[in-house]
């Protein structure tokens, strides 16, 4: 991008954005109730960093089979796009091993940061709202977060006691660009002092079409359903629940497929303090994973990973005391089993992660337009696992991470938040056991167990407009990393031994996990502009861009995969009853590439909604018209690694409907 382009951009994401399709009004938006990015405040204007969510709504609307399509117009998101049932979350150009995946606050028990064309197990159909964490907040969650944080919220344990006897939902929906049909059905009910949750999904959806004809092997099928109880001592609770998902589908650009399952186990409790202590909440969970790589041709099982993970964390928060306006404190535990039966073995030999951790945040008010805000985690990462070296090697890590942030409240209209953080990271399995082939990702990977603790210095700037003729919230960031890892493509190809040559004549493209210095800078950001109003909606015009450069120190070359820039535009009318609208979405050429990559062409995508709600009431029904690429254009997503193989989705037409009672 030239120096001009990249003025344009970071003065755009100074003073744009677009809010997604369908969504509920701005004041509505800003108000939500924040509980992944900070354990002291429940406001999310009241952080220094920026949160960003979409809800049930933006959800259904979505269509997609992952989080990652739910956050497709979030600034600053992307997605892998391996497979329709398997597209986990970018955030800044930061995925993997850098981007936590969670539910309600615990991880999502998977292997997806094992290989690109491995899902998640979270269907976005079983979610009630997505938070977007980034920046400093990150630290309540470890050093797999240093990147950003994705917390699918819902309700399978009831943390507040229902204020009626019972409340259901169900919903349905129909796209053509899949021959997709999926729903989805909840109820909540209150027995005395318990709250009981049930929900259950079914997702369906064939090859999707692309420009002139079908993505192969690209069919996503997928089912849930979970039970979860709460009882209540008042505002006092303890709860369990039970969580079951499985899921089938395609990898585009291979003849395998995947079959998933997940059981999982959690548990969620608060409990009230005195005067000191305000509350303590333990939430907690475990899960047995496992899914096998398929040849449909012969039903074979080529490779089948195994994961069993178990998570817990206790956090305490405390009143104002002294100088402090709140106080929060805990510990995190987690462990984690992986295997690999079949072809995947001589990809990965199994490895045993362990993890403790002690954070905490403060936050101090300088006078009444100042808060500084305060965090620290210190871990101890124990990592075991067998390299291409056949020798079982242990290695163990102490990340230390700390932040400090200031928010300035210039007027009711407008706040600026500075954020300095200095977060470390210990290298994950794959980076440093890897050693074999991984036919997903049509790659040989080998990893290296002598790398270092990865440690990212960091500095973001906020800005938070709110005012009668605009809206706006948009960062601007850089981080620097000393050790940066990375998977780095050789430019070779190897077979399935490991013999590599120049150029492409064997199958699999050699990847090398290495590490260097690397810098990373951003901006983001969104705004909607009312051009009308009524007593009961109005008219606004939504604009959003982002932007990432990253490259490796000492003039080494660009960091792999990093996405372009993007800027948006679109109309939305709202009113209590019907709401319309559509964007148009850019994304750049991407052209700043590193070893062995191809450049990725621009493409323009247009999106239109169109929703009826005719019961205003809380029993309610409601219909919505989503159409997704109108334009039917040809798109490829840069970070893929299979992007020259595999196009994005076509055209699509998605009738939804919600019924509430």
């Amino acid at each position: 991008m030239s120096p001009k382009i990249l003025g344009v951009a970071t003065v755009t994401c100074a003073a744009l954005c677009f809010t997604s399709i369908g969504r509920a009004q701005e004041g509505q938006q800003l108000e939500q109730i924040v509980v992944t990015a900070s354990p002291i405040t429940q406001d999310r204007n009241a952080m220094a960093t920026l949160v960003g969510s979409v809800d049930r709504r933006q959800i259904l609307q979505s269509g997609g089979a992952s989080l990652a399509d739910a956050l497709a117009n979030e600034p600053g998101v992307t997605g892998t796009s391996f497979a329709a049932g398997a597209s986990r979350p970018i955030i800044r150009g930061f995925d993997a091993n850098r981007v936590r995946v969670l539910e309600n606050g615990i991880g999502s028990f998977d292997v997806s940061d094992v290989g690109p064309d491995h899902g998640v197990p979270i269907d976005p159909l079983s979610t009630e709202k997505i938070e977007l964490v980034r920046g400093a907040a990150t630290l309540r969650y470890g050093s797999q977060a240093i990147g950003g944080v994705v917390n699918a919220i819902n309700s399978r344990i009831p943390d507040v006691l229902p204020d009626q006897p019972i409340h259901a939902e169900v919903t349905a929906t129909y796209g053509s660009g899949a021959d997709t049909s999926q729903g989805a059905a909840r109820i909540e009910a209150r027995a005395g002092e318990f709250a009981l949750h049930a929900d259950a999904f079914n997702r369906r959806a064939d090859d999707y079409s692309i420009p002139g004809g079908t993505q192969s092997n690209s069919y996503v099928n997928g089912d849930g359903y979970a039970l979860g109880g709460s009882y209540f001592f008042g505002t006092d609770f303890l709860g369990l629940g039970a969580v079951h998902y499985a899921a089938k589908y395609g990898i585009p650009g291979e003849d395998t497929y995947i079959d998933m399952k997940q059981t999982k186990h959690t548990l969620r409790s608060a409990f009230g303090g005195g005067d000191t202590l305000k509350r303590v909440t333990v939430d907690a969970g475990s899960a047995d994973y496992e899914h096998s790589e398929i040849d449909p041709a012969t039903a074979e099982i080529l490779s089948t990973f195994k994961d069993h993970e178990w998570d817990a964390r206790v956090e305490s928060t405390f009143n104002a005391t002294g100088p402090f306006s709140g106080i929060a404190v805990g510990a995190q535990f987690q462990n984690r089993d992986f295997s690999a039966l079949g072809e995947g073995e001589n990809y990965l030999q199994p490895t045993s992660t362990r993890a403790q951790a002690v954070f905490a945040f403060a936050e101090v008010p300088l006078g009444d337009s100042v808060r500084l805000q305060t965090g620290a985690r210190v871990e101890n990462v124990d990592v075991t696992g067998t390299p291409a070296s056949d020798v079982v090697t242990n290695r163990r890590f102490t990340p230390v991470s700390g932040s400090l942030g200031a928010l300035f409240t210039v007027n009711e209209h407008a706040k600026v938040g500075l954020t300095f953080t200095s977060a470390a990271r210990a290298p994950a399995q794959t980076e440093l056991f890897a050693r074999g082939p991984h036919d997903g990702p049509a790659t040989f990977e080998t990893g290296d167990p002598t790398l270092d603790l990865e440690r990212a210095n960091s500095f973001e700037a906020t800005l938070r407009l709110k005012h009668d003729y605009v809206s706006f919230e948009g960062a601007l960031w850089q981080a620097h990393f000393d050790h940066y890892i990375y998977g780095a493509l050789s430019g070779r190809t190897c077979d399935d031994k490991g013999v590599c040559v120049d150029g492409d004549s064997q199958g699999l493209k050699e990847l090398n996990y290495t590490q260097a210095g690397a810098t990373f800078t951003g901006a983001e950001g969104k705004a909607s502009f009312p051009l009308g109003s009524r007593s009961d909606g109005g008219l606004s015009l939504d604009l959003l861009a982002d932007y990432v450069r990253a490259s490796l120190d000492h003039g080494a070359g660009n960091v792999p995969r990093i996405p372009p820039y993007h800027v948006g535009v679109g109309i939305h009318w709202e009113r209590a009853a019907l709401d319309a609208g559509f964007v148009v979405r850019y994304s750049a050429e991407q052209d700043k590439l590193a070893t062995a990559e191809t450049l990725t062409d621009a493409f323009t995508s247009v999106d239109a909604h169109f929703g009826w709600r005719p019961m205003l009431v809380r029993s309610g029904f409601e219909l919505a018209l989503v159409a997704r690429n109108l334009t039917n254009t040809l798109q490829r997503n840069a970070v893929a690694l299979n992007k020259d193989e595999v196009i994005l989705p076509g055209r699509d037409i998605r009738v939804v409907a919600r019924f509430t009672f």
